[in-house]
C-alpha cells in the first residue's frame, strides 16, 4: 500500500483529531521530531484538535505552558486532562477525596480535602505512592469508599526511560480489596465521550491517536472513534498483536502528513 493510499485511508472521514501528549508530540523533554509542524500543518488543513493526556504529575496549567513553551500552538480549552476530568467527577458527586497525588497536584485538590474523606482518588504521586499512603487508602476502600484512579496506564516512557504508571498501583489497592476503580481518563469510555462532545461531532468523526495501544487506541475504538498507534514513545513490537483490527499503524505523528 503506497504512503498516499495509507494516509487517505487514515483521515478519510474525519473531522477532529485527538492528540496523545507523551509518547506521541514528546519524549520526557524531547519533541518527537516533526510533531510541532505537524500539528501546525493539521490546523491548517481545517481539523479541530484536542489535546488528551493521563499526565497526572503535573497541573493543567503546566501542561499547557509546557506544550506553548515546547513551539505548539492551542487554547486552553483544547486541553483535556485526566485530572480535570477526576475533578469534575468529585465535585460534581459531592465527594471529599483522601489524596495521593503528585505535589504538582495538590493545589488543585486540596479545597476538596477534609479530615473525614469518603473516597479515594489516587494518581501518578511517584514517591507519594509509599506504603503507609497506600495502607491508608487500603484501609478506606475497605470501609466502603470508593476508589477513583486518574488513569490506569500500567507504564509510560520518561527522559531516563520506562516508568511505573499509577494503574499499577491502582490494580493492587482493587485486587486487595475485591473492588474495582471508576477511572478518569483513557481508556474510560466517559472521557473520550466528553472530549467529542467538546468538537459537536460524531465519534467516528474523531480520529485518537497514541503510543498506549490500550489506554489510546483499544479506549478510543471501544467508545466508536477512529484510532491509529505510532511507534514512538513506549510502542514495542509486541503491542502490534494487541492491536483492534479497525485501527492504524503509522511510524510516527509524522506519518499523517
Amino acid at each position: 500500500m503506497s504512503h498516499h493510499q495509507e494516509h487517505i485511508n487514515i483521515l478519510e472521514n474525519v473531522k477532529a483529531i485527538f492528540l496523545d501528549l507523551s509518547g506521541v508530540l514528546y519524549e520526557g523533554h524531547r519533541l518527537i521530531e516533526g510533531a510541532v509542524q505537524t500539528v501546525q500543518w493539521l490546523r491548517g488543513q481545517g481539523y479541530v484538535l484536542r489535546f488528551v493526556t493521563n499526565t497526572a504529575t503535573k497541573s493543567h496549567h503546566m501542561i499547557l505552558q509546557e506544550l506553548l513553551d515546547m513551539g505548539f500552538s492551542l487554547e486552553e480549552s483544547e486541553l483535556f486532562t485526566a485530572p480535570q476530568a477526576a475533578k469534575n467527577y468529585i465535585v460534581s458527586h459531592q465527594l471529599k477525596p483522601y489524596c495521593i497525588l503528585h505535589p504538582n497536584l495538590m493545589p488543585e485538590f486540596s479545597e476538596l480535602q477534609s479530615d473525614q474523606p469518603n473516597c479515594v482518588l489516587l494518581g501518578d504521586a511517584q514517591d507519594e505512592l509509599n506504603y503507609n499512603n497506600l495502607n491508608q487508602a487500603f484501609r478506606l476502600i475497605e470501609d466502603g469508599c470508593p476508589l477513583i484512579g486518574i488513569g490506569k496506564n500500567k507504564y509510560f516512557m520518561s527522559h531516563d526511560g520506562l516508568k511505573l504508571d499509577a494503574g499499577v498501583f491502582i490494580h493492587a489497592l482493587e485486587w486487595a480489596s475485591g473492588t474495582e476503580a471508576i477511572i478518569m481518563g483513557k481508556p474510560d469510555h466517559h472521557f473520550f465521550h466528553e472530549v467529542v462532545a467538546s468538537t459537536g461531532f460524531q465519534p467516528e468523526e474523531c480520529l485518537m491517536i497514541g503510543d498506549d495501544v490500550i489506554g489510546d487506541v483499544k479506549g478510543a475504538i471501544d467508545a466508536g472513534l477512529k484510532a491509529c498507534l505510532v511507534k514512538t514513545g513506549k510502542f514495542k513490537e509486541v503491542d502490534l498483536n494487541l492491536l483492534p483490527q479497525k485501527a492504524y499503524v503509522i511510524y510516527s505523528i509524522q506519518g499523517l502528513k
